[in-house]
């Protein structure tokens, strides 16, 4: 049971309807969270705009699935954990062991687990991070850049995360329990 209406891309009016039509173009589908989304326009477009946009910065997309991964666990969204699970592995090239190492912040490459750590702390602790946590991070090579990119991940993930579990979103990816 969806605590908010899924908007059908067929009968949806603008704007709606364009940006649903557009999650399809790119995706090939329409997830449900997005049809959620599409009872606010304007959530469903910022959300797409910040998503669009982080899409091009310089994390690979492995990395962006892993912080990902690892928020929706911390977060306890059973959504974005089936969402990016499937994605990870489908799109960030991940095997099954690397999505259960990422769930935990952890990776075989000591700069992604230093990036999911600090990943991590900026979710658990709502932004206060510690010089430590930054010393951290930087200490494995990760850069200013990554480092911003990092926090406006574990923000879009929080955004997607708190979503789904506030309108109850069915999930319609393969369902990995939190």
């Amino acid at each position: 049971m969806t605590g908010l209406p899924l908007i059908d891309p067929n009968a949806a009016t603008e704007p709606a309807a364009g940006l649903l039509a557009a999650v399809r173009k790119s995706l090939g589908v329409t997830p449900n969270m997005t049809k959620a989304m599409a009872n606010s326009p304007a959530l469903l477009k910022g959300y797409l705009e910040l998503s669009g946009a982080l899409g091009t910065g310089v994390l690979p997309v492995a990395t962006r699935e892993r912080i990902a991964l690892a928020g929706a666990q911390g977060n306890s969204c059973g959504y974005c954990l089936s969402a990016h699970s499937y994605l990870a592995e489908h799109v960030g090239g991940l095997g099954a062991a690397e999505i259960a190492s990422a769930r935990k912040s952890d990776s075989n490459d000591p700069k992604t687990t230093a990036l999911l750590t600090f990943a991590t702390a900026v979710n658990d602790n709502r932004g206060e991070v510690s010089e430590a946590d930054l010393e951290a991070v930087r200490s494995a090579g990760a850069t200013y850049e990554e480092i911003a990119e990092t926090i406006g991940h574990v923000a879009l993930n929080v955004l997607t995360n708190y979503f789904n579990k506030a309108a109850d979103v069915d999930i319609d990816f393969p369902v990995v329990e939190v």
